[in-house]
């Protein structure tokens, strides 16, 4: 009861307000073990440059993490996700949810008995449907990329992270057979990120990040061990 009472506090307090792509915290797996997990990752606003205005995004994923050795894990994700923009001059747009997908490495830089460090890339492409507006047909692509540095301490009944990143996340779309790129706003594209993990056994466990000037998100995960 402790634990669950945990996960819900944590949850209101980095929600408050809080997002790129998640960061999937320190906890990696051994060389040739798999972690496994599935995943909700809600972006609330990431800025766009010139007068592209804002976007947000709402994806669930499922998770598999692989062991390349001991300090090298590739982290691979599948599922699906929605656009939504918000231009300051013309009509929002909302593309209906799609599939979507990231891929991602993470490097183990430093581990003591309760401190560990991880540097990582992740990258996540979602694609929308085509949908028709004012006799136009309109596509996206969100290009969400990532590099972080993170420190976590194990205090036994969770282990919470914090770190920074540089992020870029472009809505790549097209209106007819026009393609453009909207770039985000490049003088915010470093932030901060604070999340942890919360065992529920020795093979399962919790993961709630928040992200933090660089973007407003938050994600949660329910992970496995195998």
């Amino acid at each position: 009861m402790r634990k669950i009472l945990l996960f819900f506090l944590i949850c209101f307090c980095i929600t408050n307000p809080s997002y790129a792509a998640p960061c999937y915290g320190t906890r990696m797996p051994q060389q040739k073990k798999i972690f496994a997990g599935i995943q909700a990752y809600s972006v609330f606003k990431r800025t766009l440059e010139k007068d592209y205005g804002k976007i947000r995004s709402l994806q669930n994923f499922f998770l598999l993490s692989y062991g390349i050795f001991d300090w090298l894990s590739l982290d691979l994700k599948g599922g699906a996700g929605n656009i939504k923009q918000r231009p300051k001059i013309g009509e929002a747009i909302d593309y209906l949810t799609y599939l979507g997908g990231g891929y991602g490495l993470r490097l183990r830089l430093y581990e003591s008995d309760l401190t560990k460090m991880v540097f990582g890339f992740q990258h996540i492409s979602i694609h929308s449907r085509t949908e028709s507006l004012g006799g136009s047909k309109y596509k996206a692509v969100l290009d969400d990329w990532q590099f972080s540095f993170l420190v976590s301490h194990d205090f036994s009944i969770f282990t919470p992270y914090i770190g920074t990143r540089w992020s870029r996340m472009d809505n790549i779309n097209w209106i007819d057979t026009v393609r453009n790129r909207e770039k985000s706003d490049l003088s915010k594209s470093l932030g901060l990120i604070i999340g942890t993990d919360i065992p529920l056994n020795k093979k399962t466990w919790l993961n709630v990040e928040g992200q933090f000037f660089d973007a407003t998100a938050i994600a949660g995960s329910v992970n496995f061990a195998f």
